[in-house]
């Protein structure tokens, strides 16, 4: 997924207590669920628009209204954090699905037993490579995946015609060949979000298990191995080194920031996930102005990396009022048929069996789903999301000390990783 969310110590001392969808008598609360929705389309209102209609039908199936309330990504984690801290929230939450183990450590949502996951259809019907990324290993799942991401590299085609290059680079080697190729007269090979922090601790994450790395040793931190280092240093060498990325892109947080330049052909190339196909449609891009390979692996890779299993997951606070009809809200999210829908709407993948829709058998789809059929989950532990945001930020402070000029030696890339171990040993 593509994660937004603010990070919190206090996942891990949160402690559950009664939610529900706000004032009401109890028979309001039966016929009655409030759902917060994770902003998956171009803008809030974009996301209303496609998801009313839906939870319109889901009334007319059921009886049960649903009040939507669409919540940035910025806000969401916090929102969720308060709401499990003083038992005032929804009756059903979207969350970044690298969260599902942290905010499961809080005991504020519902455990998806046997029993509880033949409600929703039952496990079987769940991709396996996202129902990896649904909490703990060992503990019933504290979620359910709703849309399915994984990370490509897009390539603009024209750029490429231009440059006389023929086909998309098939080594990280030529993919920095074929960027410095790209760069000149003010257009760069590639373009990245270089001031956002999840973007930065998934690039180390997947750079560093490429070489092998651990991240954890158990639940004890090991960010400042020399395969984490040298994964971070291959990632910031991009603009530091290979000159191939903007300096002015260490300050990019904003997906629609890439789509403005590999749109417009200032960048040739970007590392995305596969919402960019929606994005970069909003932005008047045909889908055959350009192409998507998986992210090329260095010649030595490892560990063949190249993506962690993204996406958004779906899940209900254990003590809403109305814990069934939340249960029947998400099998309905999750149903073939509206899986279908949602994520032609949204750009994502479909994670569920039964969708028959030849549109994600094809074509830039068919591309993202064979990288997340064979992804690999962030670690699923309650530090996880600290992980994020503490690994995230210093790989965002680095790349700012990159596009000021300042070299970052692998001596200042482990000192800042190992900061971000320490603090996540103090709590954060």
């Amino acid at each position: 997924m593509n994660l937004r969310g603010a990070a919190s110590a206090t996942l891990l001392v949160v402690a559950a207590t009664a939610c529900g969808s706000g004032a009401g008598s109890d028979g309001e609360q039966a016929k009655t669920l409030t759902y917060w929705a994770s902003n998956q389309a171009a803008g809030i209102e974009l996301d209303r628009k496609i998801l009313e209609p839906e939870l319109a039908a889901f009334q007319k199936s059921t009886g049960i209204k649903v009040n939507l309330e669409v919540i940035p990504w910025s806000d969401l984690q916090t929102r969720i954090l308060n709401a499990a801290a003083s038992g005032r929230g929804p009756d059903v939450v979207n969350i970044g699905n690298t969260w599902s183990a942290s905010l499961q450590a809080t005991g504020a949502f519902v455990e998806f037993d046997d029993a509880t996951l033949a409600k929703v259809g039952g496990k079987g019907r769940f991709l396996a490579s996202s129902m990896s990324s649904t909490g703990a290993p060992g503990l019933p799942p504290g979620s359910l995946p709703l849309y399915g991401m994984a990370y490509g590299l897009y390539y603009n085609k024209k750029r490429f015609a231009e440059a006389g290059i023929d086909e998309p680079p098939k080594t990280w080697q030529e993919l920095v060949g074929t960027a410095g190729k790209l760069t000149g007269g003010g257009r760069y090979g590639l373009t990245l979000l270089g001031a956002s922090y999840t973007e930065g601790v998934h690039f180390a994450w997947m750079f560093g298990k490429q070489n092998g790395a651990s991240v954890f040793d158990g639940e004890h931190p090991a960010f400042d191995t020399p395969e984490m280092v040298a994964g971070v240093k291959r990632y910031l060498d991009l603009m530091a080194v290979d000159k191939v990325v903007n300096p002015s892109d260490a300050e990019k947080t904003q997906d629609a920031q890439l789509y403005t330049d590999f749109a417009s052909g200032k960048a040739a190339m970007m590392i995305m996930q596969n919402h960019g196909t929606a994005g970069l449609a909003a932005f008047g891009m045909d889908p055959d102005e350009y192409g998507v390979v998986p992210i090329p692996l260095p010649e030595d890779a490892r560990q063949p990396v190249t993506s962690h299993v993204a996406g958004i997951n779906i899940t209900a606070f254990a003590e809403s009022r109305n814990r069934e009809g939340a249960l029947r809200l998400i099998e309905f999210m999750t149903s073939p048929q509206e899986q279908t829908k949602l994520n032609k709407a949204f750009g994502s993948l479909p994670v569920v069996n039964g969708v028959t829709d030849p549109a994600f058998a094809a074509g830039h789809n068919k591309v993202f789903a064979d990288v997340l059929a064979t992804a690999q989950p962030l670690p699923m532990i309650p530090q996880e999301a600290q992980f994020e945001t503490l690994v995230g930020t210093a790989v965002k402070d680095l790349f700012a000390q990159v596009a000021t000029g300042r070299r970052v030696t692998e001596s200042d890339i482990e000192a800042k990783l190992a900061e971000a171990g320490q603090k996540l040993l103090n709590g954060g």
